[in-house]
């Protein structure tokens, strides 16, 4: 299965109609996946989500679009690194529909969401990943790995406190 000669990648306008549906579609898809949670978005989540994205200076988002479908979606947020005086951008959440998985939907998003955050000028890009999680393969093919200063220290671990 080709997916090059139908698939495109844009930025989402939170503010268009048709956008704002495939965001939050795509984000409940992977909510709903176990790599997400295995739980859909809670309603007021759905309902305010693309509202809040937008009004959130720091985020962007990649929508991929096969055919006109929505199959894959990059949340990203600018940061910045105090290391390197400079932007970066986190991927936040990177989805791509279980049917369109293994057919190059998640690498030309991670080609997307670089060019993009080249054009920002961040110094690097980061994400999380579950040490199960299968697209781990994906994002070490595409030069993710392990974030570590000295190996001697050790390599990063992402914790979490919730607060509600």
């Amino acid at each position: 299965m080709t997916l090059a000669p139908a698939l495109t990648i844009t930025l989402a306008d939170y503010r268009n109609a048709r956008d704002a549906a495939d965001v939050v579609a795509l984000l409940d898809a992977y909510a709903r996946d176990p790599m997400g949670g295995g739980a859909p978005l809670a309603d007021d989540v759905q309902a305010r989500l693309a509202d809040d994205l937008a009004a959130n200076g720091q985020a962007f988002s990649l929508l991929a679009r096969l055919d006109e479908r929505a199959v894959g979606l990059a949340n990203c947020f600018m940061g910045y690194s105090t290391f390197a005086a400079a932007p970066l951008v986190n991927i936040h959440d990177l989805a791509v529909l279980p049917e369109t998985r293994g057919h190059g939907v998640g690498k030309a998003l991670l080609a997307a969401v670089e060019a993009e955050a080249l054009k920002r000028g961040a110094c690097k890009i980061t994400l999380e990943v579950l040490s199960g999680n299968p697209a781990r393969h994906l994002y070490a093919r595409e030069g993710f790995g392990d974030y570590q200063l000295d190996p001697a220290t050790g390599h990063a671990l992402f914790w979490q406190k919730r607060l509600k």
